[in-house]
């Protein structure tokens, strides 16, 4: 409401303006000064103004002319979202960013190169989720055979002490969540050219590869009903941080709207600053002292040697199997991988596809196993550096049988409950997958945690930073609690899904916050029990148990998906089992890529945001 009223207001207060520009007289002509209209000449009558030039249309860098994601109800539209190809393949939550993967393969670079890219892109069109002031992790799986996790997830800064986010009475004080203590350290832009010198072909510069996103943050990107939601729901945020009003509100002082096409000339600046001096152009000299400003400006404490220090890590990523095929995803200090093994270990003890989807029986066993595996969560999971995480138990055929058996197929039960599971990580996040014929597969979930992140735009520069420290607990028991130099849990859950002979299978993920690896894991069962088509699988409701106590949420049928809704019949039944009180959700928007047994590669895009796939 507060919102609304204050766009009623600029815009009453514009109008109110303009009228009295055209009655109110101008200071070379008071009253005495005009001639009576009777002096006028009657053959001469007064010259008509002349009219304003109208501003040139801005031509966006990528079109997306023809594609709705909306029709005229305003119901997501499910088709139109997918592509099949010989080649390779790019899938995306913006169609530009797909057609970024797809020419950068085009021209010779492999599915990692095509990933740096895309990453560079989507923080430009996409702004709201990621960007250089965020992080991220990725799961590749190459041609040949090798598997590789590389986190570039943010990091809390030296000076982030506890203290300096609780009250007087020892309780969060907001500092996590807005302004400039709310940024960690941001890991993208290190990691986007680890990934490229380390994994990249070899065959395009750096400058190459950078070149489609300089190109959107100059030339502008079409809004989507989407992004102007986002950004209209930021107008708060805008109004307390108004260095975002000069990029995302238009000059009369409002908000982009759907259509209109935005340009980014700072955000292109440290974009190209990038690509002609690498890492150091980010993480040291002007940009980086930028980014220390502003967040002091905002009272944060994050220092260039925080910067400077920054490094990427490479883990071995966890490994596990469901029916057969054999699942690749993040360790910590994601909880999303660890956490979807666990899952689909514990549903392996059921006929999972004897059961309808989105039956009471199906969900109340999706939900039964949600809750134990939320419980180990919210118990075990932290960064590894500061804590023993038992990734070998967490991940164990024997354990997952041990916790399947204290499931009850008829009633809903309270599993052990290991303490608060604080639901560390928001929901606004992203996700890729880009794949090619070769084998080569790479996943990317990344974020700024928070839409536009902590409000705090680097100063000159046209990037978000982020407020990764939300994902912290501020409880000083919790292993996730603020510390220097941690780095906060996640759910995120890049993975990739090979047969048994170890070709690969499928390539996904999804935003989500701690919902993200209940979803991964739903979509892999329906492909593989049910022997869904991957695009069904994603567009059929999800529901989840984010918790190990009855906190039952699903999802609303997407328009041509109703026949999977979860029914008022469905839900009593549910409340009869003891599912309590039960909720709707939002989900996250799966990318993901399928290889067929033809040898081709399917991808498409999640119709519950602005994606498409797009291949050769």
């Amino acid at each position: 409401m507060k919102k609304l009223l204050a766009v009623v207001l600029t815009l009453a207060m514009l109008l109110s303006l303009a009228a009295c520009a055209k009655t109110e007289p101008q200071a070379s002509e008071t009253p005495a000064e005009t001639p009576a209209a009777t002096e006028a000449p009657a053959t001469e009558p007064a010259a008509e103004p002349e009219p304003e030039p109208e501003a040139p249309k801005l031509t966006p860098a990528y079109s997306v002319e023809g594609f709705e994601t909306v029709d005229a109800d305003g119901n997501r539209i499910t088709t139109g979202r997918d592509a099949t190809a010989a080649t390779a393949m790019a899938t995306a939550s913006k169609y530009e960013v797909s057609q970024v993967g797809a020419e950068i393969m085009q021209k010779g670079g492999n599915a990692v190169d095509a990933a740096v890219a895309m990453g560079f892109a989507l923080g430009v069109c996409e702004p709201f989720t990621s960007g250089l002031g965020g992080g991220g992790l990725c799961t590749i799986h190459t041609a040949s055979g090798e598997n590789y996790f590389i986190d570039f997830r943010e990091v809390a800064p030296a000076a982030a002490t506890l203290d300096l986010y609780l009250d007087a009475e020892g309780k969060s004080n907001g500092g996590t969540v807005k302004g400039g203590l709310a940024s960690g350290v941001p890991g993208e832009v290190a990691g986007m050219l680890y990934l490229l010198e380390n994994y990249g072909s070899g065959k395009l510069t750096r400058q190459e590869v950078m070149e489609p996103a300089i190109r959107i943050a100059t030339e502008g990107f079409t809004v989507s009903q989407y992004c102007a939601n986002a950004i209209a729901d930021a107008y708060e945020k805008a109004l307390e941080f108004p260095e975002m009003q000069e990029v995302y509100w238009n000059e009369l002082g409002l908000p982009y709207e759907t259509g209109d096409v935005i340009v980014n000339p700072g955000l292109a600046k440290a974009l190209q600053k990038i690509a002609d001096e690498g890492r150091d152009g980010f993480y040291k000299g002007e940009i980086a002292q930028a980014v220390v400003d502003t967040l002091t400006k905002y009272g944060g404490v994050m220092t260039t040697e925080d910067l400077a220090n920054y490094e990427v890590m490479v883990h071995e990523p966890v490994t596990g199997s469901y029916r057969g095929y054999q699942v690749i995803s993040s360790p910590p200090p994601s909880s999303g991988g660890t956490h979807l093994i666990e899952i689909l270990n514990i549903l392996e003890n059921f006929d999972v596809g004897a059961l309808k989807i989105n039956s009471a029986d199906y969900i109340h066993l999706f939900a039964e196993t949600f809750k134990l595996s939320y419980a180990d969560r919210a118990q075990y999971m932290a960064d590894t550096a500061f804590a023993d995480v038992p990734l070998t138990g967490l991940t164990s055929k024997e354990y997952a049988k041990e916790r399947a058996a204290l499931i009850d197929l008829s009633v809903a039960k309270e599993p052990v409950d290991f303490g608060d599971p604080t639901l560390f990580e928001h929901t606004d996040t992203t996700h890729y997958s880009v794949a090619d014929a070769e084998g080569n597969c790479v996943a990317i979930t990344k974020t700024i945690n928070y839409y536009f992140g902590s409000g705090v735009m680097v100063g000159g520069w046209g990037f978000m930073m982020n407020n990764q420290m939300d994902d912290f607990s501020t409880d000083p028991e919790s292993v996730n609690k603020i510390e220097p130099g941690k780095k906060p849990l996640s759910s995120m859950s890049p993975t990739v899904v090979l047969k048994e002979d170890g070709s690969p299978f499928m390539v996904l993920g999804t935003p989500g916050g701690a919902r993200i690896f209940a979803s991964v894991a739903q979509v892999i069962s329906r492909v593989i029990d049910h022997d869904i088509p991957l695009h069904d699988a994603i567009c059929i409701p999800k529901i989840w148990n984010n918790g190990p106590k009855n906190n039952l949420q699903y999802e609303v049928a997407l328009k041509g998906y109703e026949d999977y809704a979860v029914t008022d019949e469905t839900l009593q039944t549910l409340v009869d089992m003891g599912h309590g009180e039960i909720k709707t959700a939002a989900s996250g928007a799966v990318q993901a890529i399928e290889f067929l047994e033809d040898g081709s590669l399917y991808g498409t895009a999640d119709p519950r945001q602005d994606g498409k796939a797009v291949g050769f």
